[in-house]
């Protein structure tokens, strides 16, 4: 692990399909080439990876979600961060810019719209848990 990561807490991703679409984010502050992402954050002491991706869901985007797998871990190449990567599914509620501070838009992306939303590429489990979800409802 790098300087960096070692002293920063791990963030975690909550990879929500909802019918045909998964839900992305954009913030208001880009983090280097990345504008549109999967809604995250860091992970607090004594949390898991899912408990964080089910808690930052709900932090940013007021929907309650429970976690379904860990879809796998890794250093964020863009970032330098130790990222998970957990599968959600929607429990209730309704999408929305729950934390103004930190998202600009919420959107529910089509399969074939997420090279438009993320045009470097997908970190593979994720892109192959997707493809296996989203493929299917298409």
């Amino acid at each position: 692990m790098s300087e960096q990561t070692a002293n920063q807490p791990g963030i975690s991703a909550g990879i929500i399909v909802h019918g045909n679409r998964v839900l992305m984010v954009r913030r208001r502050v880009k983090e280097g080439e990345l504008m549109w992402q999967f809604p995250a954050g860091a992970i607090e002491d004594g949390e898991t990876a899912e408990q964080a991706a089910v808690r930052e869901t709900q932090e940013e985007t007021g929907l309650t979600v429970e976690a379904l797998k860990l879809l796998g871990e890794r250093v964020h190449p863009k970032t330098g961060r130790l990222m998970s990567y957990t599968a959600c599914s929607v429990v209730s509620g309704e999408a929305h810019i729950a934390d103004a501070e930190e998202l600009a838009e919420v959107a529910w992306v089509a399969h074939a719209e997420i090279p438009e939303y993320v045009p470097y590429g997908l970190f593979e489990p994720v892109q192959e848990y997707l493809d296996g979800e989203l493929a299917a409802a298409e």
